[in-house]
């Protein structure tokens, strides 16, 4: 059966968000306060004779955070669609500004941040959720055209590319390849050709390639990848430390707080590699409740999209669910050496102000998609009048 368009919306039915994923969500981010002091609080003390130096910046965030959710959440995900145009845009400028010597922050021989003052944000993490919203309302407009590559594909595509561009230029590769991902299995959810995607997915490659190999860190990090413990002293330092901190935990883990891997050994042990000191503390236990919780999200987040009147928070939703699912995988991936290192947070987990603000606020979003779904207004919902 079709999707209703908005001309044709039937009686919405305002309901209870859903309260699953809520929890869902809380109890990763509860997990990642524990997680974030256990790994910074040495590291903290050494650097700013403060062991709750990055606790109380993540409980700072996450509260900023939870407020954010609890308010997009009572908007109309509606209104989105409506922003999706000046949002894109106010977001190309803001990763132009970044570029700009003056203006961005440049660490690690990396410029990805803007700061104010004290406040520092991420363009790229935001970049994520705002090219979700866009392709939300193309694939709404546009879906029953998506079958043709010049009149469905193209224009989507150049978009993604012109944020890409934009994003590799900081340089920041494990952003573009979330982004790609995502925004392939949106455009396969939304009716596009297999045979358009396969060879854009072909096309790719060698872009991928050459962008690997004509960088040296890149190739360092894939061969690395490819034989860690031949350079365990210095290339392959960090992913070898993930290994044996994964490997002490044992089923159980070392206890919490217990773990020696985060007194200097594991780089960004409070951050991408959040999960590693999970493994060692809590153990193969601890680790595979984590990657449950983040399959319960990505189930209750299809789950929400399903269920969805409109075809834009069904979009969303998927969207939505998509970035969060895929960026997981990825940092799951990469802490356990199946793919090669990249600069990936662990959502609702790691510790960072942006990647927390971007995530729950997709978190509001599908809230607010779950107060308004099919079958959803015969208990305690309030309905309205049919706008047909």
């Amino acid at each position: 059966m079709p999707w209703p368009t908005s001309g044709q919306r039937s009686a919405s039915s305002r309901v209870a968000m859903d309260h699953v994923l809520l929890f869902v969500t809380l109890t990763l981010a509860l997990i990642g306060l524990v997680m974030v002091f256990s790994a910074s609080a040495i590291v903290a003390g050494n650097r700013f004779q403060d062991p709750e130096f990055f606790l109380k910046r993540q409980i700072a965030w996450l509260g900023f955070s939870v407020l954010l959710m609890h308010l997009t959440s009572r908007i109309d995900y509606q209104i989105w669609k409506k922003l999706s145009i000046p949002i894109l845009i106010s977001m190309m400028v803001l990763l132009v500004l970044v570029l700009i010597p003056s203006l961005g922050v440049a660490a690690k021989g990396a410029r990805r941040w803007l700061r104010w003052g004290v406040i520092s944000i991420q363009p790229a993490e935001m970049v994520k959720l705002v090219l979700v919203i866009y392709l939300a309302a193309y694939l709404a407009k546009k879906a029953d055209k998506l079958d043709g590559f010049r009149s469905g594909l193209l224009p989507a595509l150049i978009v993604v590319g012109l944020l890409s561009g934009l994003v590799l230029l900081e340089p920041d590769l494990g952003t573009v390849v979330v982004m790609g991902l995502v925004t392939v299995c949106l455009l396969f959810l939304g009716g596009a050709r297999m045979t358009h995607l396969a060879a854009l997915g072909f096309c790719s490659i060698p872009v991928i390639l050459l962008l690997v190999l004509g960088s040296s860190y890149r190739r360092q990090r894939l061969l690395t990848f490819l034989a860690p413990w031949k350079d365990a002293a210095d290339a392959g330092f960090q992913i070898t430390q993930s290994f044996l901190a994964f490997g002490s935990g044992g089923p159980f883990g070392v206890g919490l707080g217990e773990g020696k891997q985060k007194l200097f050994f594991l780089p960004e042990a409070h951050t991408d590699f959040v999960l590693a000191l999970v493994g060692e503390e809590l153990g193969l236990a601890g680790t595979a409740s984590v990657i449950v919780l983040f399959a319960f999200f990505v189930w209750r987040g299809f789950f929400i999209a399903s269920r969805a009147r409109m075809p834009f928070g069904r979009y969303l939703g998927l969207g939505i669910t998509l970035l969060i699912g895929i960026q997981a995988l990825v940092n799951a991936a990469v802490v356990t050496g199946l793919l090669p290192t990249k600069g990936l947070t662990l959502p609702f987990v790691s510790y960072g102000g942006s990647s927390l603000v971007v995530s729950f606020a997709g978190v509001g979003m599908l809230l607010s998609i779950s107060r308004d779904r099919q079958g959803g207004g015969s208990k305690g919902g309030r309905r309205e009048p049919d706008q047909r």
